[in-house]
């Protein structure tokens, strides 16, 4: 089984989505929503999701899918593990918030 690594930013992200999904919808999906998103960094570690080059004007390596209205950006770490380097709304601007992380 391959392996994935939530990092620093994208867990503060998780804990973003989490706080205002509950707010906003309720705790049972969230619940859901959440167990949905690690079903897809288990996706994107077993490359059964795909895996988009991110554009060069981002001026990063790393990889991005879509999931649901997030996007999801990783890398390739050292050991092989894939680290799921931050999670964001479609709504959010990708270029300065990926930059935060």
């Amino acid at each position: 089984m391959a392996a994935f690594r939530v990092q620093d930013a994208a867990g503060r992200r998780l804990d973003e989505i989490h706080v205002y999904a509950r707010d906003t919808w309720g705790a049972a999906q969230i619940d859901s929503y959440i167990r949905a998103l690690f079903a897809q960094f288990d996706a994107i570690a077993t490359r059964d999701a795909a895996w988009r080059v991110i554009p060069a004007e981002f001026g990063l390596n790393g990889y991005y899918c879509r999931f649901e209205h997030h996007y999801m950006y990783w890398r390739v770490l050292n050991d092989g593990a894939v680290g799921i380097v931050t999670i964001l709304h479609e709504r959010m601007h990708q270029m300065d918030r990926f930059r935060e992380g």
